[in-house]
């Protein structure tokens, strides 16, 4: 690979590794001791909670740059900046050995999901010469569970190093040794998505698909038969668009009749060939910014005490205000997923599946991919969509900017494959691996998988832009879909009630919900005809532009074809084009880590027995 790339530099920064994690500068505490000496630098919130507050309040995606050997694993379009990392890794690499020889670290030793064939076993070593970074440890330890000694690997490494200046902040990813390394950043979601990252890197090369999305078990009563139905759903959505909201909701099932949601993941799963998918997380990090009346289950785990914040807000009195976002806008929280639960008459009750694994289509009545994604213009709140229509939500992976959170790109499409901004690897190769798992899965079990998108966002929203400065207003603002008829549609698709009809977009979108008609939504209310059709040419121009980029990565000709075939379709039915009120715009392109594809197809894992001095355990009594 050429310069700034060293692979040698890195392997034998792996192999030097060994001998500096066994020092007698690490510390290893037994759960008990390591949340005792969390506790000593946390606020203790009226709730009994306890609450910290970080230095750096989000991941640092700019910053974070891929090791490797080749183009199947580096970034293919880095920053100047990230660029400048890279080249200066080998003096980066060289200080973390000698501050591991020198520096007090607490070294914590975890496991990823509970299954028998895949559990990572996590080793996160975190510098503790500042002592309140304790907290960092004890945090990302509480999403995993305790190492069982009858599950298999693979070893995951990460070593984080807060007190790093933070003109050096970086996050240094080498997959090929299974390490990760933070510097300058306390932020404990770095911690929690370098594990999974390289959790997803390792199960795509054991022929799963790592998915960025959220699952849970419904059960609910069939329209045509009367009968219960189970369904294991997935929930596929960007940051921001509702992900975990849906991935909790009850939305308005009979619970006296049978019927119900029980949660089994809200971010990071790895889907099987069978169907069936593997869990990652006992505890779930997430964003605190929630509402009793319309989140009732993660908010009530969030006021439990066993919940450990972070970065919300607290008056003098220690009352946690969650939607006081005035001094950060990303709170967190660590929350205990057996406190996920909802009033039922006088009783509060867990909605916790039993697993955080879902079963396969032998053993449910079906299984539904949901899409979520969050637009304002004409995106219709529901869609019914064919296995093939289900690949594109997968390839196209859409939302748009808003207005409310970056207004210098509000209306600006934002395309992820998958909605999965940790991807490590071509991005074309995880589009083939959902076609060929999802499309075997329709051929062995005919009318058992299903496909919907949903939009959170709303319709009718006009933007315009002055054309002297460049700067956006918002003119009329989005009419958002309500919280209740959200729910109404997705219980109405599991229970069989709702009608669609064939819409502009080519798939089938709904036209009432539970007896509920919606013409009130229809985008012709809210626009002319012509101002329609160019938001549509706008929609399919991004479309084409992103699959072009994908088709560069690995997407299969086959998978490509279909593509177009579909945007066709749509542009058949007109294609004048009209003067849009937001024309969307080439968003500049950056190289962080959510936007970047990576690399070819990763070679298979092969188990593989670590040396007795690379995770070593202590001689004595844990303390």
């Amino acid at each position: 690979m050429a310069a700034p790339y060293d692979p040698d530099v890195y392997r034998r920064f792996a192999e030097n590794l060994r001998g500096a994690l066994d020092g007698p500068n690490i510390e290893r505490l037994s759960m008990r001791a390591l949340r005792r000496k969390a506790l000593e630098t946390a606020v203790i919130t009226a709730n009994g909670s306890p609450l910290w507050f970080s230095s750096i309040s989000s991941r640092i995606a700019a910053k974070t740059v891929y090791l490797g050997n080749g183009p199947e694993i580096v970034l293919p379009r880095p920053s100047p900046e990230q660029l400048a990392i890279v080249e200066k890794a080998p003096e980066q690499l060289h200080k973390v050995l000698q501050l591991m020889r020198t520096m007090p670290f607490v070294h914590v030793r975890r496991q990823m999901g509970d299954n028998r064939e895949f559990n990572p076993v996590c080793n996160l070593y975190v510098c503790v010469a500042d002592r309140k970074n304790y907290r960092l440890a004890y945090e990302w330890a509480m999403t995993m569970g305790d190492v069982k000694r009858s599950r298999p690997g693979p070893e995951f490494i990460m070593i984080d190093v807060p007190q790093e200046h933070q003109l050096r902040m970086q996050v240094l990813t080498i997959p090929e040794h299974d390490i990760n390394i933070a510097l300058g950043t306390d932020y404990t979601g770095e911690c929690k998505k370098g594990f999974l990252r390289q959790g997803m890197f390792r199960a795509d090369g054991r022929g799963m698909l790592g998915l960025h999305a959220g699952t849970k078990l419904v059960r609910a009563r069939d329209a045509a038969s009367g009968k219960l139905k189970t369904y294991a759903v997935f929930m596929f959505g960007l940051t921001a668009t509702g992900k975990s909201t849906w991935s909790c909701h009850q939305l308005g099932l009979d619970s006296g009749a049978g019927e119900g949601t029980w949660v089994s993941q809200d971010d990071i799963v790895f889907l099987r060939r069978d169907g069936s998918s593997y869990g990652t997380e006992l505890g779930f990090y997430v964003k605190t910014d929630v509402n009793v009346n319309l989140q009732e289950a993660m908010y009530n785990s969030l006021v439990h005490h066993s919940a450990l914040l972070e970065n919300v807000m607290v008056d003098a009195k220690g009352q946690i205000d969650f939607l006081d976002e005035r001094l950060g806008e990303n709170g967190r929280g660590v929350l205990d997923r057996r406190e996920l639960k909802v009033r039922r008459g006088r009783k509060m009750e867990s909605i916790c599946a039993d697993t955080i694994n879902t079963a396969n289509l032998e053993e449910v009545d079906g299984i539904v991919f949901a899409f979520i994604t969050r637009r304002g213009t004409i995106m219709p709140f529901a869609q019914r969509l064919t296995p093939e229509q289900g690949v594109m939500a997968y390839l196209w992976g859409e939302s748009t900017h808003s207005f409310a959170t970056v207004p210098a790109k509000a209306g600006e499409s934002v395309r992820i494959v998958g909605m999965d901004d940790f991807i490590i690897g071509a991005q074309g190769r995880k589009v083939n691996a959902f076609h060929d798992i999802v499309m075997d899965l329709v051929a062995r079990y005919p009318g058992k998988v299903h496909f919907f998108q949903y939009n959170t966002g709303g319709v009718g929203e006009i933007i315009e832009i002055d054309k002297a400065t460049g700067k956006k207003k918002q003119v009329r603002k989005v009419t958002r879909v309500p919280i209740d008829l959200m729910a109404a549609l997705q219980r109405g698709d599991l229970r069989g009630t709702n009608e669609y009809a064939k819409g502009r977009l080519g798939t089938e979108y709904v036209v009432t919900s539970e007896g509920t008609d919606l013409a009130a939504y229809d985008a012709r209310n809210f626009y002319s005809d012509e101002q329609v059709e160019a938001y549509v040419a706008d929609l399919v121009d991004g479309r084409r532009k992103f699959t072009e980029e994908i088709a560069a990565q690995g997407l299969r000709k086959d998978i490509r074809e279909i593509a177009h075939r579909e945007l066709d379709a749509i542009d058949a039915k007109g294609r004048k084009r009209a003067e849009p009120w937001a024309p969307a715009e080439a968003a500049e392109q950056t190289a962080a880590e959510d936007r970047d594809p990576r690399s070819k197809w990763i070679s298979p894992w092969e188990p593989r027995r670590p040396s007795g001095g690379l995770f070593p355990q202590p001689a004595g009594k844990r303390r």
